[in-house]
């Protein structure tokens, strides 16, 4: 099929729950072509990393060439986008089909890639705590609430500034996280330096790790590998939220897990067989952690030693998740199988499928009453990781 020609295809309004998509038939301008063609090859698991690495066409597919083209969105004079933000540009391959990270019902959601699905951000409440009905948690804190207009999606309502630094919600998007135009780091994240025409500089570079293909399912044994420097990426917009005072909940990250967790982590497998798992075995993906010197790679199974990390997506997604904080559990309820229960979100999935199964804190410190030496923080002081200052268990909203 050529540019210009007689075509027939379906273009989705916007990503709320329930909305239809609509049948558009008509010609495609070169642009819409490009695109077009990018996103089947996405969808086909093509070689579309050209697509952000100045490929042939790839401009065309993001941008007009023009101002005053019959293409541009109004308001997108400094940027000649195709569509009304940068977000919705990214979106519009990324948001459905077998790379969709944007699905259209936070109730089902598409199959976990790794990094979370903005579809929870649509979430009425993720409060499955007692007084969950009562006090309902929106689904802006699911995860980075990401600006996309033309999907729905506005500023945080929470924050206006990240929490533990200065980025501004209003400004958050795709872009500000990954570069479009191409990089040569994990996921195209960012580097050191200026980002969104310095809106922020980044002090810290993009993490190493290793992806798995964004067209196929995360699992046990199909996992992202985390080898270093994700937690200080993190900090580039949130500081050391966790372990510096921004939060009144305290637990270190990008620190050493230490031989007492590392062990008990290899020898958890749930709340049922607690201590009978195996190093060979042991890795969990909902509980990652980083690594630089182990063989660790997208299809080990191998657990932590001693000198491995803890970092912020040991316990959160990246993009978002249907619970409070992108958390890759709820940490708000006492067994898994509560997800769901009083908010009446999506029930995040249980590894062990049990109905007796706490949360997967446990899976580095200990359940039922048994629990590992206490990790550190950066000051070398030791730190209960599910007790906030004052005792009490608290989850950031």
């Amino acid at each position: 099929m050529a540019a210009g020609v007689e075509c027939h295809y379906h273009e989705t309004r916007c990503g709320r729950p329930g909305s239809e998509g609509r049948k558009v038939e008509g010609r495609l301008s070169k642009a819409h072509f490009i695109l077009w063609l990018a996103c089947l090859s996405l969808a086909a698991g093509g070689p579309t990393l050209g697509f952000h690495r100045d490929g042939v066409g790839s401009c065309d597919g993001c941008h007009v060439m023009h101002q005053g083209s019959v293409m541009m969105i109004p308001g997108s004079e400094d940027t000649l986008l195709v569509t009304v933000s940068p977000s919705d540009v990214c979106l519009r391959c990324h948001g459905g089909g077998p790379a969709n990270v944007f699905g259209s019902d936070p109730l089902l959601p598409p199959p976990e890639k790794g990094a979370g699905n903005f579809a929870f951000l649509f979430e009425n409440n993720l409060n499955d705590a007692v007084d969950g009905a009562t006090n309902p948690i929106p689904g802006d804190a699911a995860g980075h609430s990401i600006v996309a207009p033309g999907r729905g999606l506005g500023a945080d309502s929470r924050h206006s500034l990240a929490p533990g630094g200065t980025f501004p919600s209003s400004e958050l998007g795709c872009t500000s996280c990954h570069d479009p135009h191409g990089t040569d780091t994990f996921r195209l994240l960012y580097g050191l330096g200026p980002v969104q025409g310095g809106l922020a500089v980044f002090g810290y570079p993009a993490p190493v790790a290793e992806g798995i293909g964004i067209l196929t399912i995360e699992s046990d044994s199909n996992h992202s590998a985390y080898h270093a420097g994700v937690s200080d990426w993190c900090a580039n917009c949130h500081g050391n939220y966790h372990d510096d005072g921004l939060s009144p909940f305290e637990h270190p990250s990008g620190e050493s897990l230490g031989p007492d967790i590392a062990n008990w982590y290899n020898g958890y497998e749930g709340d049922d067989n607690p201590t009978g798992g195996s190093v060979a075995t042991a890795y969990l993906a909902e509980v990652p952690f980083e690594d630089a010197a182990l063989p660790t790679t997208t299809s080990s199974t191998l657990g932590p030693s001693a000198t491995s990390k803890v970092m912020c997506l040991t316990c959160h997604r990246a993009h978002a998740s249907s619970a409070p904080a992108a958390g890759r559990w709820d940490f708000n309820v006492s067994l898994l199988i509560e997800d769901g229960d009083v908010s009446g979100s999506y029930a995040l999935p249980d590894p062990y499928a049990s109905p007796t199964q706490g949360t997967l804190c446990a899976k580095c410190h200990g359940s039922g009453g048994v629990a590992p030496t206490s990790v550190r923080d950066r000051g070398g002081r030791s730190i209960s990781p599910t007790r906030t200052r004052g005792g009490a268990r608290r989850v950031p909203r």
